[in-house]
């Protein structure tokens, strides 16, 4: 992103948190419980965590680091809250903002516990964005286009794990994808997801 002092590169995490907020937007009631492709999570679960971790992100990139930032994201289980279809289109869009900071760039946060350089967190949050985004919309039967700069972000992000023996503690194995598949295909067998799956099995 950045090289020396100069300013980083921003990424306008904006447009794809708009699109993961109108995603929600259009989950019904009856489709919390539905199953996602995060194993562990049905829709309310991940729509918690979308929540969680937009707060969490809002919070580094403000370098605002206490509770939200220190919290392992793993430690309990998310689920929504009464009002979250007011809270998560609220956090998201505080989110982006946040991130409009050339300050949220620079330096050191924090984020789920971990300590790490503010343009490395900015990608990270443009790739949960993403990939959650996707596990939002397959589980709940909608059509999904990620925002371009995000999605190539979350590629750049995810293409030098694949030979990283850490990264079994942060996403599955890498499920492989056809030779010239699309960029989100190859983006989502990279987070340890199977592109084809769809939650009627």
């Amino acid at each position: 992103m950045g090289d020396g002092g100069t300013t980083p590169s921003i990424l306008d995490l904006g447009p794809q948190a708009l699109i993961v907020a109108r995603l929600a937007e259009e989950v019904g009631e009856e489709q919390l419980d539905a199953v996602t492709p995060c194993p562990e999570y049905a829709v309310r679960h991940l729509l918690g965590h979308l929540a969680g971790l937009s707060t969490a992100f809002r919070d580094a990139g403000r370098k605002d680091l206490g509770a939200t930032t220190d919290t392992d994201p793993t430690s309990r289980l998310p689920d929504v809250t009464p009002g979250w279809r007011a809270e998560l289109p609220k956090v998201l869009g505080e989110l982006a903002e946040a991130w409009r900071d050339p300050a949220a760039w620079t330096g050191e946060t924090r984020a789920g516990g971990v300590d790490l350089p503010g343009e490395i967190a900015g990608i990270v949050a443009a790739d949960e964005l993403v990939v959650h985004g996707w596990d939002l919309a397959r589980a709940t039967g909608q059509s999904y286009a990620p925002d371009a700069a995000a999605l190539n972000a979350a590629y750049q992000m995810l293409a030098p794990s694949v030979d990283d023996p850490s990264r079994g503690t942060i996403f599955g194995p890498v499920v492989p994808v056809p030779e010239g598949a699309p960029l989100l295909d190859r983006v989502i067998g990279l987070s340890g997801r199977d592109p084809g799956w769809g939650a009627g099995g």
